[in-house]
């Protein structure tokens, strides 16, 4: 069969194949066994994360070539290359955990960097671990190529004692190990099932929020998410994401076109019905950024605060990423949405047509049990609730999925941290008080550096029976899997002289996840006063290094802790060179 011939005269890797100069380039691709034909062909690179760091990512290499060959079917020339991943689950609740954010950024350069190097003329990007997806996608937007993002896959559930169980389960099996509750063996028991196959962390925390994300912004296939990662079938989407991007290339469809103002709206209510991470109140802006769209926290809880929260996962909920798979998926969800007058629906999407379009196609309807019916959800707003006050001027995020409205509001005296670690020796001795206002401060991306998650001292409360008695507040983040009244982002950071970094034992704090505020009971001429006396930010043990160079160029929360400018400063076009 004869193949169709391309017109490279105006796509980038035409720098690297095309005329009698490019000669030295070419012996290169002769070299890796390419035709003469293949080396005439588009180029697509196909990105992935895949490394052996952690479950998450162990299955992305061999779906990568699933992808390669659905590229082949469309006439491109895959060219596949890897990227880093810092694993969340690994790096958590020690000084590992400051190169997680960070690297979210690292990803997006480094297949930024790729791409313009070898002059790359589209994108495949495959992501299975917690920062990998969002960096993943802001290179995309940044590049603006035709691109499809595929994600790797949730782990299965692992079963102990007959009920499922995450790693969710093993970090809140620490805090009732350190209250006694558990024996060193019933710890080790569960710790060696709770993780039974590759993929990445199953309950709706920050990797499956943002797979659902992938899907609801366009840039994935619809129900490309959703199944687990050992399945076999994930390798059907895969073909048809190579396949797709080809498609998009022909079509002139760049990821801009796909990512606008209205797609990422369409992505904030996924995250808000499906009580997702509050880490996508970080990501959902940075992804903005690169395309120069004006869309902040504030934006991104105004859209969680008017949408319905029905979709029933963990860890606010009962289900993992494999039962809403199997209850229709995404695609059933985003229906839900569109019912309720919520989704735009004249978004494109990786597939070429509208999202509306695309949901034609799909036949699942809710099944009341995973998915409820959106006339009758679990809690008329979304399980993520934006907070602002005096204490957070540049706003806060809390996870309130799962929380019934009386545990919504909280006043208590301030205990102050002044790090993680700190913390958590407190926690783990008991030097807390039911009532109190847990507050972890100098953890944001400049102040940390790296802006941590507090998922070990936060799984350790609700080890100790006491996530719901006392609340926790800080300018880092929390995990997905975080628990309880925890309220993380509080901008601007304490390093950046935020009233965060102000506050003293004993201050009382109000926090009310109903009405959106955060406050404590102090004047603003009383603040004005502290702040006059503020010793400045706390010196860190990063004076050197990649964490050193991301705190002097790291922004705020508010706008997704970015490093560069974005898109509104772009002097040129990628693909147009």
């Amino acid at each position: 069969m004869l193949k169709r011939p391309y017109d490279k005269s105006k796509l980038p890797s035409r720098h690297v194949t095309e005329g009698p100069a490019r000669a030295p380039h070419r012996s290169y691709y002769y070299a890796m066994g390419l035709s003469e034909e293949e080396i005439a062909q588009p180029f697509v690179g196909v990105a992935t994360c895949w490394n052996e760091a952690a479950p998450c990512n162990i299955a992305l290499n061999r779906q990568a070539q699933a992808v390669k060959l659905g590229v082949k079917a469309g006439d491109g020339t895959p060219r596949e290359f890897t990227t880093i991943t810092v694993t969340d689950g690994i790096a958590m609740g020690h000084e590992g955990m400051r190169s997680s954010l960070a690297s979210r950024e690292a990803i997006a350069d480094t297949v930024e960097l790729t791409m313009r190097g070898h002059g790359y003329d589209a994108l495949v990007g495959l992501a299975g671990c917690d920062k990998s997806l969002p960096g993943m996608m802001m290179a995309m937007v940044r590049l603006n190529v035709p691109s499809v993002f595929i994600y790797g896959g949730s782990i299965m559930p692992g079963r102990f004692e007959g009920r499922d169980v995450t790693v969710q389960d093993v970090f809140e099996a620490v805090g009732r190990h350190q209250a006694g509750a558990n024996t060193d063996e019933e710890l080790r028991a569960l710790e060696k099932v709770a993780c039974p196959s590759a993929g990445a962390c199953g309950g709706q925390f920050t990797a499956n929020t943002m797979a659902c994300v992938s899907e609801a912004i366009g840039l994935a296939l619809l129900n490309s998410s959703g199944a687990p990662a050992p399945y076999e079938s994930r390798d059907q989407y895969a073909t048809a994401s190579g396949e797709a991007v080809m498609q998009l290339l022909e079509k002139n469809i760049r990821a801009r076109d796909v990512v606008t103002r209205k797609s990422l709206e369409n992505a904030a209510r996924i995250v808000a019905c499906t009580g997702g991470s509050t880490n996508a109140g970080l990501h959902l802006p940075a992804i903005a950024h690169e395309a120069g769209i004006d869309f902040d926290l504030f934006d991104v809880c105004d859209i969680f605060h008017d949408t319905p929260y029905f979709v029933d996962l963990k860890p606010g909920g009962q289900y993992v990423a494999k039962d809403l798979y199997e209850a229709g998926g995404v695609p059933v969800v985003l229906k839900e949405l569109r019912k309720a007058g919520l989704l735009h629906e004249d978004c494109m999407t990786a597939s070429g047509e509208t999202m509306g379009e695309a949901l034609d196609r799909i036949e699942g309807e809710a099944d009341g049990k995973v998915i409820y019916p959106v006339e009758t959800p679990l809690s008329p707003t979304g399980g993520v609730v934006g907070l602002k006050g005096n204490l957070a001027p540049e706003g806060a995020i809390v996870k309130v999925a799962g929380m019934e409205d009386e545990q919504r509001v909280f006043t208590g005296p301030a205990r102050v941290f002044e790090c993680e670690e700190e913390a958590f020796e407190a926690v783990k001795a008991r030097e807390y008080k039911e009532g109190e206002v847990i507050v972890i401060r100098n953890e944001g991306p400049a102040g940390g550096p790296g802006m941590r998650e507090m998922l070990a001292t936060t799984a350790a409360l609700s080890g100790q029976g006491m996530g719901k008695k006392v609340a926790l507040i800080t300018d880092g983040r929390f995990s997905g899997a975080t628990r309880g009244f925890c309220i993380g982002h509080v901008g601007p950071e304490a390093a950046h002289g935020g009233p965060i970094a102000l506050l003293q034992n004993g201050d009382m704090i109000t926090i009310d996840a109903i009405k959106g505020e955060i406050s404590v009971a102090l004047s603003d001429e009383e603040l004005a006063e502290r702040k006059k006396s503020w010793a400045g930010p706390r010196e860190t043990i990063y004076a050197t290094g990649a964490l050193w160079k991301y705190a002097q160029l790291v922004g705020g929360a508010r706008l997704g802790a970015v490093t560069h400018p974005g898109g509104k400063e772009e002097r040129h076009v990628y693909m147009d060179l």
